[in-house]
């Protein structure tokens, strides 16, 4: 477990920036202590400083919550085990329907028909939040349409790009670590 060189800093801040906006920071200096990000097998780790001490390579498995992995193309993906540090920052919020849920944890994307309500201000490919309308954290995803072009689109036209939701969990967990 090493930490994460300035060009892996970047790329991970830019993807989380996505979501968050300038409330990255508060990721970081929490009153509860100092958090670091750790790099183990391809894999990025968010935990106490204190806990990223030494702790020989071969013998961890995982130390924190991990937050997403590297692809072999030196991309960030977003995990959805970072869903609860990345919601109660988000700065775009989206919320859908009881009857749409479902389909999102499934893994589909969120059609117009679906949407509940969305932040003021989202813009077109923007990082959100998704939210069950009694505001649960369901996942994460893209903004397909700005919040105006959402007025005005189809009813079965896609809003959100689905990238991440609980269902997960099961539908993936022998390779979420």
């Amino acid at each position: 477990m090493r930490p994460l060189t300035e060009e892996e800093t970047r790329v991970m801040f830019e993807k989380i920036a996505k979501y968050i906006g300038e409330n990255l920071q508060l990721l970081v200096d929490r009153p509860d202590g100092t958090y670091c990000f750790r790099l183990h097998n391809d894999r990025v780790y968010y935990k106490i400083l204190k806990l990223a001490a030494n702790i020989s390579g071969d013998k961890l498995v995982s130390l924190g919550t991990c937050f997403g992995k590297f692809t072999k193309t030196h991309k960030f993906r977003l995990h959805i085990t970072a869903l609860d540090y990345l919601a109660p920052y988000a700065k775009y919020k989206v919320w859908i329907k009881p009857g749409a849920e479902q389909s999102f944890l499934y893994g589909n994307h969120v059609l117009k028909s679906g949407l509940g309500r969305i932040t003021e201000n989202t813009c077109q490919y923007q990082g959100v939040v998704v939210y069950s309308m009694a505001d649960v954290p369901l996942g994460f995803g893209v903004a397909a349409k700005s919040t105006q072009d959402c007025r005005k689109v189809d009813p079965m036209a896609i809003v959100v790009f689905h990238q991440a939701d609980i269902g997960e969990y099961v539908r993936h967990e022998e390779t979420l670590t």
